[in-house]
């Protein structure tokens, strides 16, 4: 089967005296029977070429099976008078959480367990599921959820009586994906965040259980570049209203117990400051960047509106970057990052205490714990090394006590495998670092497979986790690597600063940096290097592909953000107006020029690209599909290499592909066959 050919319909966007010729730009036409053939064409073609690789797909997914516990089930997290857990059950995709009334953990054991959901169950008509933000009544009785079944970031909230099991009448459609749900204190209200047409999260609602009147719209955010988002504090006393772009926010307040009166403003939105809200005893606890780069932490009295108001609670240390507030009644931790690893602090006596860990290369964050009158919380810390660990912190003395390591199925002897944390020197003499996993035998005779992964933007992190799955990849030899580049906030907020906007190309130089270090070394070479990210992720595969093809022999490309200029230029797609902040408006001459000189759309040339695989999905509200389907098609039209290149989109899925454990886990083993084939690397 020859590769498939797009027909070419030249369209010209014409901007700032610069001329844009898209011979693809029709395949946005998601209703046009000639696009939707294209494109199950190209999966026609995708699963003609992977036909070969078939048994050792099978073979690297039952290994990766293999490893996955059958059964498991989390710790149980008090709130109340119930300890809540989720659990999963042999063979079944999804998981189900359950509750048990108990006072304590050592009665535990005999308690009755209630089932509070069981997505096997949603499961059965059979599709896509995805479940999200479950929150539990004040009275403990309900339990209101997000479900979707297309893809999309557009949810329905439903509330279930726990006592019966039933649903309620009431549900609330077009509901945002995440900080969209929350119980009023008195349990008779929940406020939800919608979306307009282009996905942006811009009102606020309030339901009344049972009514069948209207809800009231108690805020709206006309500022385009706005989203909002609510949440409650852990005390459960206040609800808080965020409004915020990338660079600015605004918080407002309410008590949880009068939801009938008005939010009321903390602090006006100014631009360039962030800050967020919480409850602490008799105070607000603001964490703002104002005046501290890496943000600092104040308390504010509740009554007042002086700005004076304000007591620092700590001094402000550039070296910490506070990033969450976890307050309880008697106690307060804080969380972030400090020399490029992840760090949880305890407030005692005005300073800040850190938690110490034995590995030098491991992630650590504070658990779900929604009682706040908790004197043990749960943290959950792992490596690559170490499985996922939940960790009981007594908040009095810091003293910890592991409670459960997450099992892994089959052998698993962790002398085995050897984890480092590595720099590399970028074009401007930054130090980057990078991580790296393998067998202890993977580097011993010379240059090994290696797959470098990143992402670097909006100021996420890429850090160390246990993947059981991964085991019998690096048994097989491969070596796997994260290179935590400018974009992300690794090192601190000026590190996100730094790949964003103006300085985005640092987060592709940086990239390629960690790659040359990597072969400088002869830990791997040229034909034995490949290159993974999704999303804005697969926008920084993209430009590297570009940049320095050479470099990779495969490059795996999931959802990737390719036509930067077009739809950063077209605000009738979901989300564009908010990414402004991100990678700038190319309205603007300047940002105009400079987006195009980096974005992999624009930047194809008539030269070889390694073996490359690209993934999408056609309900995608994120990065829409038609962007890696044009990529695609001008790279088929445009390269001059025989290497492969596969488009594989998802007719029924949406941004993060299939929602199941094991049709997810099926999807990576293709991912990986098509990585050790073009490797040469065997897998037995």
């Amino acid at each position: 089967m020859q590769s498939p050919m797009a027909k070419r319909i030249p369209h010209v966007h014409t901007l700032h005296d610069d001329q844009r010729v898209d011979d693809y730009y029709w395949l946005r036409e998601k209703t046009n029977s000639e696009v939707l053939e294209y494109l199950e064409e190209e999966n026609r073609y995708y699963d003609e070429k992977m036909k070969p690789l078939q048994s050792l797909k099978d073979r690297i997914f039952e290994a990766m099976k293999a490893r996955v516990p059958e059964v498991e089930m989390q710790v149980p997290v008090q709130n109340g008078d119930y300890f809540y857990y989720a659990r999963q059950e042999k063979a079944l995709q999804y998981p189900i959480y359950a509750r048990k009334c108990a006072k304590n953990r050592d009665e535990l054991r005999d308690a009755r367990e209630e089932i509070v959901l069981d997505l096997n169950e949603l499961a059965r008509a059979g599709g896509y599921l995805s479940v999200t933000v479950q929150r539990i009544s004040p009275d403990q009785q309900k339990l209101a959820y997000l479900e979707n079944r297309d893809g999309t970031d557009q949810y329905t909230a439903y509330v279930k009586d726990l006592a019966t099991g039933e649903l309620l009448s009431d549900q609330i459609p077009n509901v945002f994906i995440a900080g969209s749900l929350e119980w009023d204190g008195t349990g008779r209200y929940l406020f939800y965040v919608t979306v307009d047409e282009t996905q942006r999260p811009y009102r606020l609602y309030r339901h009344e259980l049972g009514s069948t009147q209207e809800d009231e719209l108690i805020y709206e955010e006309r500022d385009t570049a706005f989203t909002i988002d609510v949440y409650k504090a852990r005390s459960g006393r206040f609800l808080f209203l965020q409004c915020s772009t990338k660079a600015t926010s605004e918080v407002h307040f309410l008590e949880a117990d009068r939801p009938r009166e008005s939010f009321q403003c903390f602090e006006a939105r100014r631009d360039g400051i962030l800050y967020e809200l919480e409850h602490w005893r008799d105070d607000f606890l603001l964490l703002t960047n104002e005046n501290a780069a890496n943000f600092t932490v104040f308390t504010c009295s509740i009554r007042g509106d002086d700005p004076a108001r304000k007591k620092e609670l700590v001094p402000y240390d550039a070296a910490r970057y506070l990033q969450a507030l976890h307050p309880f009644a008697d106690h307060l931790l804080l969380e972030g990052r400090a020399g490029g690893s992840t760090q949880i602090w305890r407030y005692e006596d005005r300073r800040l205490e850190p938690l110490t860990w034995d590995e030098s290369v491991y992630t650590v964050n504070v658990g779900r714990n929604p009682e706040y009158r908790a004197s043990e919380v749960l943290i959950e810390y792992q490596s690559f090394l170490t499985p996922r660990t939940t960790i009981a912190l007594r908040l009095s003395d810091g003293q910890k006590t592991v409670l459960q390591e997450s099992p892994v199925a089959g052998e698993y002897v962790r002398d085995a495998y050897r984890q480092e944390r590595r720099f590399a020197i970028a074009e401007d003499g930054t130090r980057v670092p990078y991580l790296l996993v393998y067998h202890r035998d993977a580097m011993t005779k010379g240059p090994a497979p290696l797959l470098l992964y990143a992402y670097g933007s909006y100021g996420i992190n890429m850090d160390a986790h246990f993947d059981p799955q991964h085991i019998p990849l690096l048994d097989a030899g491969l070596v796997m690597a994260i290179a935590q580049i400018r974009g992300g906030s690794e090192m601190g907020r000026t590190w996100y600063e730094d790949g964003k906007l103006f300085r985005k190309r640092n987060t592709f130089t940086d990239y390629i940096a960690v790659a040359k270090d990597l072969l400088a070394r002869n830990d791997t070479s040229k034909k034995l290097l490949a290159a993974r990210g999704g999303s804005a992720g697969g926008l920084l595969m993209g430009a590297v592909a570009n940049l320095a093809p050479e470099l990779f022999q495969v490059v795996i490309a999931d959802v990737p953000f390719v036509d930067v200029v077009t739809t950063m230029l077209d605000t009738s797609i979901p989300l564009t107006s908010l990414e402004w902040d991100e990678w700038g408006n190319p309205q603007d001459a300047a940002y105009y020029a400079y987006m195009k000189s980096y974005s992999p759309y624009d930047q194809v040339e008539a030269k070889a690209y390694p073996n490359m695989l690209v993934t999408t999905g056609l309900n995608d509200p994120r990065v829409g599909y038609f962007e890696p389907a044009k990529w695609v098609a001008r790279l088929r039209a445009t390269k001059t290499d025989d290497h492969t290149l596969l488009l594989k989109t998802h007719m029924g899925a949406g941004h993060f592909g299939s929602s199941g454990r094991f049709s997810h886990m099926e999807e990576m083993a293709e991912r990986y066959a098509f990585l050790f084939h073009h490797l040469g690397l065997s897998f037995a």
